[in-house]
C-alpha cells in the first residue's frame, strides 16, 4: 500500500521526461535552421511534433515540408542548451524578445556539424547518433492558436554504427539513450529494468543455446 500524499498543483510546464530532438528545416533564403524541440512522440513510422506557431521551424514546415529530426543524446545537452535562447525568426516576435535573440547560423552557435541528407534538403546534425529524414504531412493548429501539431512521415533513418546491434536493423537500448527534458532539467536514462514482450532487440542479443 502506498503512503504517498498527493497535492493538487498547477505546474507552469508539463515536460515530465520527454525526449529532446533538434529539427533541421529550410529557411526562405535557402539556408537552414536548427531548433531544439521537447514535444515529440512516435507512432510507427510517423512522428508528431509540437511547435510554437510563431517559430521559424513551424513557418518553414508550412512552406517547405522537408526536415531532419536529429535525436539528441545526454552528452549533447550543453549543445542543445546553447540553442535554447536562439531563434531563426527575424524579426524576433515581440512576445519573445525578452527571452530570445536572432541567430542566423545555428549549427555554428551550437558547435554542431551539418552533414548532407540523402532524401531531403535540410542537413543532418553529425553528432547525433540517430537522424531521421522526414516530411511534414499535416499541420494542425491548437492551443487557441499558440501551437501547431505537425505529423511527419519518416523517410530514412541514419544510426551510428556503435548503437546498432551487429548484423541487424535494431538499435541496442543498452548502448543508446535519448536526452530527456524533465521539468526544464536535462537527464539521461537510468539503467534498463527489462524489456517488453514484443522486443526484437532482446531476441537479437540473446545468447545462442
Amino acid at each position: 500500500m502506498t503512503t504517498d500524499t498527493h497535492l493538487v498543483i498547477q505546474p507552469s510546464i508539463l515536460y515530465f521526461g520527454t525526449p529532446v530532438v533538434l529539427l533541421t528545416t529550410e529557411n526562405p533564403d535557402g539556408t537552414f535552421n536548427l531548433a531544439p524541440v521537447s514535444s515529440v512522440w512516435a507512432l510507427g513510422q510517423h512522428l508528431v511534433l509540437g511547435l510554437g506557431t510563431e517559430s521559424r521551424t513551424a513557418r518553414n514546415l508550412a512552406e517547405r515540408p522537408e526536415l531532419v529530426v536529429n535525436v539528441a543524446s545526454p552528452e549533447l545537452w550543453e549543445h542543445v542548451e546553447r540553442l535554447a535562447p536562439l531563434t531563426g525568426a527575424r524579426p524576433v516576435p515581440e512576445t519573445e524578445r525578452s527571452l530570445y535573440r536572432h541567430e542566423p547560423d545555428k549549427f555554428a552557435a551550437a558547435g554542431l556539424t551539418p552533414a548532407a541528407a540523402g532524401l531531403v534538403r535540410p542537413p543532418r546534425a553529425a553528432e547525433c547518433a540517430l537522424q531521421l529524414e522526414a516530411r511534414a504531412r499535416a499541420l494542425t493548429p491548437g492551443g487557441a492558436g499558440l501551437f501547431v501539431s505537425v505529423e511527419c512521415e519518416v523517410l530514412r533513418v541514419h544510426a551510428a554504427e556503435r548503437v546498432v546491434v551487429p548484423g541487424t536493423r535494431h538499435i541496442d537500448p543498452d548502448l543508446w539513450s535519448p536526452l530527456l527534458y524533465n521539468f526544464r532539467h536535462y537527464h539521461g536514462l537510468a539503467p534498463g529494468l527489462g524489456h517488453g514482450f514484443r522486443s526484437e532487440t532482446a531476441r537479437a542479443t540473446a545468447p545462442a543455446r
